[in-house]
């Protein structure tokens, strides 16, 4: 979800009015994909490279965050939908920590969607993780080196239980991966595309499942 400062300061706004119509557009896009049939959304909400911003833009997004919890997290709840969390939001503040928690858990037997937020996430940092929890089991003697294969990798990731990544959608123009999901997105269909996040709406989400449904996937057959 990229572009909620850039859509600001198009418009004469601070960054904080931005990241309030990227909210907006993230309960858009997560109707949209739920009307769609989608099985599971991830949104990348704070990465881990995200601290390095000025403290008060921080502020703001944390309080977005709290306030998003909040304010959604009932029509979510009621619509069937399962929160999972990405990254370790553990370092957030203690109050947010809470509220995420405490929404994973209420939304934690709803079965019709998923939504995954990515909390301060980065997909190396996430490897790190999983190389460390796979030598620790060496380490202990309950793993061989040699029963290390894909499986065993994807089952230390953070998106162990979620489907496969089928596509992966970048906005405001940037084409590049941001170290976001880098091992789930090995075979994902990738689409770039102009509209800054705040404007991606419905009906920008309704053409990306368009143009994914309009590719062939060979997985490198023929």
């Amino acid at each position: 979800m990229d572009g909620n400062g850039r859509w600001a300061k198009a418009r004469g706004l601070p960054r904080s009015a931005g990241h309030r119509a990227g909210a907006e557009a993230a309960r858009k896009a997560v109707r949209a994909a739920g009307e769609a049939g989608v099985e599971c959304l991830t949104l990348y909400a704070f990465s881990s490279e995200n601290w390095r911003r000025p403290a008060a833009e921080i502020s703001d997004l944390t309080g977005l965050l709290r306030f998003y919890v909040q304010k959604e997290l009932d029509s979510l709840h009621k619509e069937g939908i399962r929160l999972k969390i990405l990254g370790d939001h553990k370092a957030f503040e203690s109050d947010v920590a809470r509220l995420v928690d405490d929404a994973v858990a209420r939304t934690a037997g709803n079965d019709r969607m998923t939504v995954a937020i990515a909390l301060n996430y980065g997909a190396r940092g996430e490897l790190v993780q999983a190389t460390r929890r796979l030598a620790g089991e060496v380490a202990r003697g309950t793993l061989e080196p040699d029963q290390i294969d894909e499986e065993r990798i994807e089952a230390a990731l953070d998106t162990h239980g979620l489907p496969p990544l089928d596509l992966l959608i970048r906005t405001s123009g940037e084409q590049r991966l941001s170290n976001f999901l880098l091992w789930q997105a090995a075979y994902a269909e990738l689409l770039f595309v102009d509209t800054l996040w705040p404007d991606f709406d419905g009906e920008a989400m309704r053409a990306a499942l368009s143009e994914y449904a309009r590719r062939e996937r060979r997985y490198g057959g023929l």
